[in-house]
């Protein structure tokens, strides 16, 4: 008993201490640090994994901050998605704080602690990538791999743009911000940290994510900022599959999809990134496509509900799909034909953005789905409703009717036999033209020959 009594006092002595570091620890000069009462950053909008993430690093005798994107949103008052930690713990010292976590990355190294349903991601201070250690960097200056860790200080000037270089401490409930963040946040400004070329080179991902906030923020490029992006866009080429992806995900499901298209045209940088959307955009079919399906996403998303990317990048790939369909029809079967064009589309698309083969399967699904809307007659229709993929390939049809490329009556025919009960469905359906269906004539079975009586 009085042994475990010594060691909880022992405990709340070190806890004790580490607090009193911490108070009195010199933050770095470089940072404006703003109070609360300031800020006024509603403490009821941060998940409580991610207080939890900061408490149990600060307890362990770490600095530990929210940064980046979640601070920005919850300035503006708005609920953040995700929650991003930043620490001076190294990526293996949080590993062995944290029982439900788990270490990943090459080119960044992080550490994503599990909570529930919820991961917060805690990345360590950066240091500069030309400091020694592991770090590579290809001719063009694109970092391939960073594992440089440093201070808080050269963490914020690693940061991307002035309003994702915010630290939020929960414990003290102050903002540092190093690069007048909070300035341009309330001028509704996105400027670069450093020299905007530079740091393109070293990510051209940036230029995408310049478009992404811009269009979900409302933020206005600086003219610095901006400058640079058309002469480096050729440097996206460059970027693996999977991060470009990753990237166009994000731009697409933000719920200011449109917005992203309109401004990735003004910094073309829409140019290569889908196969030819720059081509189906300035087609009255195809972009009035893309533009329905672009405002169903969003549309969606704003009302709190989920959006499929594989219904997303369906769409967005579909008058390539067409496109190619036309062609091989003219030497093979139309169903053939159509499994060919989406396998030259899927072929040709791969080459820059990696889509999860669990999404090409649903996009394919989608797609090979099309020419049986146009079948009703018979059985066929019965069939297609009980398909899986039956629910998404219908609202594909509707974006095709109301975009021109169908007849409406088709859509509102499908609408009307999926309500209907079995009388009316069976009254809706139309003549069976498809000569192979015709059915086979019965034969008569021969007569009976007479019977001849044998008796006397």
């Amino acid at each position: 008993m009085i042994k475990r009594f010594l060691q909880k006092v022992f405990q709340k002595k070190v806890k004790a201490i580490t607090a009193i570091n911490r108070a009195d620890s010199a933050l770095p000069s470089s940072a404006n640090i703003i109070p609360v009462k300031t800020h006024k950053i509603n403490k009821q909008l941060i998940s409580q994994a991610a207080l939890k993430t900061c408490d149990g690093l600060q307890k362990a005798g770490f600095d530990a901050y929210i940064v980046g994107g979640a601070v920005r949103d919850l300035l503006l008052n708005f609920q953040p998605k995700d929650f991003d930690i930043a620490t001076n713990a190294t990526p293996e010292q949080v590993h062995k704080i944290f029982r439900r976590s788990h270490m990943i990355g090459k080119r960044f190294r992080l550490v994503h602690v599990l909570w529930g349903n919820e991961t917060i991601e805690v990345s360590t201070f950066r240091g500069h990538h030309e400091a020694n250690g592991d770090a590579q960097v290809n001719d063009s200056g694109r970092i391939l791999r960073d594992n440089i860790f440093g201070s808080l200080v050269d963490d914020a000037a690693r940061r991307d743009f002035t309003v994702n270089a915010m630290y939020y401490d929960p414990a003290r409930e102050e903002v540092l911000d190093f690069h007048n963040g909070v300035t341009d946040v309330k001028a509704r400004l996105l400027r670069m940290i450093g020299n905007p070329k530079t740091r393109y080179q070293e990510d051209p991902v940036r230029m995408l994510r310049a478009v992404r906030l811009s269009a979900k923020l409302g933020l206005k490029i600086e003219a610095k900022t901006q400058a640079p992006i058309l002469e480096l866009a050729d440097l996206l080429q460059d970027v693996p599959p999977s991060r470009l992806f990753d990237e166009m995900l994000k731009l697409f499901l933000s719920g200011h999809a449109i917005e992203s298209i309109n401004i990735l045209r003004e910094q073309h940088l829409h140019h290569g990134l889908l196969p030819l959307l720059d081509v189906v955009l300035e087609q009255p079919l195809g972009e009035k496509f893309v533009m329905l399906a672009l405002k169903n996403t969003d549309d969606r998303i704003k009302i709190g509900k989920s959006s499929n990317p594989s219904f997303l990048f369906a769409t967005l790939l579909w008058h390539e799909v067409l496109s190619a369909w036309q062609t091989y029809k003219k030497d093979n079967p139309p169903i053939p034909a159509l499994y060919m064009a989406m396998d030259e589309v899927i072929t040709i698309q791969a080459k820059k953005l990696a889509i999860h083969n669990r999404f090409v399967s649903t996009m394919k699904e989608i797609w090979a789905m099309q020419p049986r809307f146009e079948q009703r007659a018979g059985k066929r229709p019965f069939g297609l409703l009980t398909h899986p993929r039956y629910r998404a390939a219908y609202d594909f049809l509707l974006l095709r009717c109301e975009s021109g490329e169908l007849p409406k009556e088709v859509g509102e025919w499908w609408t009307k036999f999926a309500d209907a009960n079995a009388e009316t469905r069976a009254a809706m359906l139309l003549p069976d033209t498809d000569p192979k269906k015709r059915r086979k004539r019965r034969h008569k079975k021969p007569a009976a020959a007479p019977t001849v009586s044998t008796d006397a």
